[in-house]
């Protein structure tokens, strides 16, 4: 048999349900055609989605960074500063967090990602007294948000098994974890980012551990840092491994390094084409994820659009506010009717969506479109913004 026709016997049987292995999965990565790629990993979305298979959605959300003090030192991250760094560090007090929260309720928001450094102060106990803040206040949000680095290190702060973390802010707010930290889980290409941090292992333990408590996460990858075809399968394989024992990764959510002011200064990036190949590997591969999202932050909203048509059934959030990956160059921007309209245009059905995925209003018929893209509007790099208000013609409601 001919290579062609092996990589061909490959997707059709992937295409058919089938698991493949690892090195099967590099060789897709590397070699097939990318057209036959995409028509296998689409046909493994309709089935998987028979009977909605026509949808794909969006959620409204707002990634609430409460500092950018951390200890970890990503070589890839432009955000941090330094603990001992006052002039760039900051924290924000519990009342901007809650008109933050006050202000996406208002634009329609369900979700709000509470993520930033690993500050050397941050406990289990500042997560429980301020998940509990939220939800008191705005019931109606979820919190999806940290993941196990956060995790790991609040534990070793205050002294307490992460089974203990993972409790008392499940008890205290938190609904799921985002996945935040897992960047790449093999060791060398860790170890080459994020040296500091946990090892891939220890991530999914503790992420295992969390799902063993009924805290179900999503799973993410940074592609495009220096690593091998032979290691962002290896990082696939890490988590379907997991899955197969829990079930408790929701979606799978591949983005792209961002080159600008960090420590690896671009020395790498993945194109267009890897991260579109990505997408529809990670669909064949990871036979028990169910969701796939499509990164438009990263890579562009034309790239997020091509990503329905490569296994994604989901083309992620109108994030209300960001400043991580916009702080290392990500500029893309967008609003509730440009999300709706690329989605059509993919020839889709648009429907807004729950964190836990159930389609909450699907817009089935143009002339009922929500109309208020000017003011749900994705917004980057609000710390840049005085008080940081990233819609300051909103008149915010007493969080109180």
């Amino acid at each position: 048999m001919t290579e062609k026709a092996e990589l061909q016997s490959v997707l059709d049987r992937a295409a058919d349900g089938g698991r493949i292995t690892p090195q099967e999965a590099v060789a897709l990565l590397r070699d097939a055609p990318l057209h036959a790629l995409g028509q296998a990993a689409d046909a493994v979305r309709r089935r998987k989605f028979a009977g909605t298979e026509h949808i794909a959605t969006y959620i409204i959300e707002r990634n609430i960074n409460y500092t950018n003090v951390c200890v970890t030192a990503c070589k890839f991250c432009a955000f941090y500063a330094a603990p001992k760094d006052t002039r760039k560090g900051w924290t924000r007090d519990l009342d901007d967090i809650l008109r933050r929260c006050a202000e996406t309720v208002e634009l329609g928001g369900t979700q709000i990602m509470f993520q930033g450094g690993h500050h050397p102060d941050y406990g289990v106990e500042y997560y429980e007294s301020h998940f509990k803040a939220i939800k008191d206040a705005f019931p109606q949000l979820v919190i999806h948000s940290l993941g196990a680095s956060e995790v790991e290190h609040m534990a070793r702060i205050s002294g307490v098994s992460v089974e203990e973390a993972v409790t008392r802010i499940h008890r205290a707010g938190l609904d799921s974890f985002a996945g935040a930290g897992a960047e790449l889980l093999p060791a060398r290409p860790r170890k080459a980012i994020a040296p500091l941090k946990e090892s891939g292992e220890r991530w999914l333990e503790i992420m295992e551990t969390a799902h063993g408590l009924g805290v179900e996460s999503t799973s993410t990858m940074l592609m495009g840092t220096g690593e091998t075809y032979a290691e962002r399968i290896e990082h696939l394989r890490m988590i379907r491994d997991v899955q197969d024992r829990t079930g408790g990764f929701r979606a799978f959510i591949p983005y792209t390094y961002q080159p600008e002011n960090n420590h690896l200064k671009g020395r790498t990036q993945a194109t267009l084409f890897e991260y579109l190949r990505m997408i529809a590997v990670a669909r064949l591969f990871l036979d028990n994820v169910v969701h796939i999202q499509g990164s438009w932050l990263t890579t562009g909203k034309e790239a997020g659009q091509l990503s329905l048509h490569y296994g994604a059934d989901d083309l992620g959030s109108i994030m209300l506010e960001e400043n991580v990956v916009s702080s290392a160059g990500a500029r893309h921007r967008s609003n509730r009717q440009e999300i709706i309209d690329l989605i059509r245009a993919a020839d889709r059905v648009p429907a807004q969506r729950a964190t836990t995925y159930e389609h909450l209003v699907v817009h089935e018929d143009p002339a009922n479109d929500p109309g208020d893209g000017d003011r749900v509007t994705s917004h980057i790099s609000s710390t840049a913004i005085d008080r940081g208000i990233a819609h300051p013609e909103l008149q915010i409601v007493d969080a109180r």
